[in-house]
């Protein structure tokens, strides 16, 4: 899909370089079409990959897309440029009147807080409530999952007795849902989280379904208002080195950390990581656009409620 970013994005550079079709503004301006407009709250610390590694499972089909990066008010992030975030982020005040096709809202280094302890956590339950009726579609991973369950539904989290870490093999519930077009019954998606939301809480909502999960990493997806709402527990979206890079900081700051399964060969770091769900991430992405986004939202964004 047709990329709409601001050329000076860094992701720009690498996914050209990727071979990955990004097209720059004035090359957009001259396409009479209706790009489809994705807003992305970018929660993650390392804010410029987690933007490449979206960008890259946002590309590669007919369509343009426009995206809009979001940032909490008054939250500076310590390991990213606050020139990079005055230039392509945008506060919710100055987002808050515009409607989109889609949003995606990313995991936070926040989870073993309360809800009601994170900082931004008033700002965050706006947000919610505003998407609930200026957006088509939201995708919502890791601790935006389990906040935006217990927001919506009140499911609660819980802490795991030790970190959930590494790439574990899933399995769908049901291989008709337009989610799941072209994926094997078994696929494999990273997890790198301390809590967890439990099956019996979420069996206990009508309206919620449980439509992938994991023997060893538990519930996986789930989906709420016909896919409206779409809640990721895991990271589809890492890039190859991504869980490397976390698992040897954490060694270097002496935290409990064990090695991440099912990733190095012969759980070996010194080797090069194994990627085992490239295809399942780029379908499941490519297939929320194309189902539960583009399908279903008007031509006309006015008309979203």
């Amino acid at each position: 899909m047709p990329l709409n970013i601001n050329d000076k994005l860094p992701a720009v550079e690498i996914l050209r370089e990727e071979n990955i079709f990004v097209m720059d503004s004035s090359r957009a301006s001259h396409q009479d079409i209706r790009p489809l407009k994705i807003v992305i709250l970018n929660l993650m610390p390392l804010k410029i990959n987690t933007e490449t590694d979206l960008l890259r499972l946002l590309s590669n089909s007919p369509l343009q897309i426009e995206i809009d990066f979001l940032k909490i008010k008054g939250h500076t992030p310590k390991n990213t440029p606050s020139s990079h975030m005055a230039e392509f982020y945008r506060t919710f005040d100055e987002l808050r009147n515009k409607k989109y096709d889609g949003m995606i809202i990313t995991g936070a280094p926040v989870e073993q807080l309360d809800f009601e302890e994170v900082t931004y956590w008033d700002e965050m339950k706006e947000i919610f409530d505003w998407a609930e009726h200026h957006v088509t579609s939201s995708l919502f991973i890791c601790w935006a999952a389990q906040a935006a369950l217990f927001h919506y539904y009140q499911v609660p989290k819980f802490p795991l007795d030790k970190k959930m870490f590494g790439v574990f093999e899933h399995r769908l519930s049901d291989n008709t849902l337009p989610i799941f077009r072209g994926f094997d019954d078994a696929f494999f998606i990273p997890h790198s989280r301390h809590t967890e939301i439990r099956k019996e809480d979420i069996e206990k909502v009508d309206g919620l379904q449980i439509i992938s999960s994991s023997e060893e990493a538990g519930v996986s997806i789930v989906k709420a208002k016909n896919g409206r709402q779409l809640f990721i527990t895991g990271h589809s979206e890492y890039s190859r080195n991504t869980l490397d890079g976390e698992y040897k900081r954490d060694l270097a700051k002496n935290l409990p950390i064990e090695i991440p399964k099912n990733y190095y060969p012969d759980d070996d770091a010194s080797q090069t990581p194994v990627m085992r769900w490239k295809s399942t991430a780029n379908l499941l992405f490519s297939n929320w656009l194309n189902y539960y986004v583009y399908q279903e939202t008007p031509y006309d964004l006015e008309q979203i409620n």
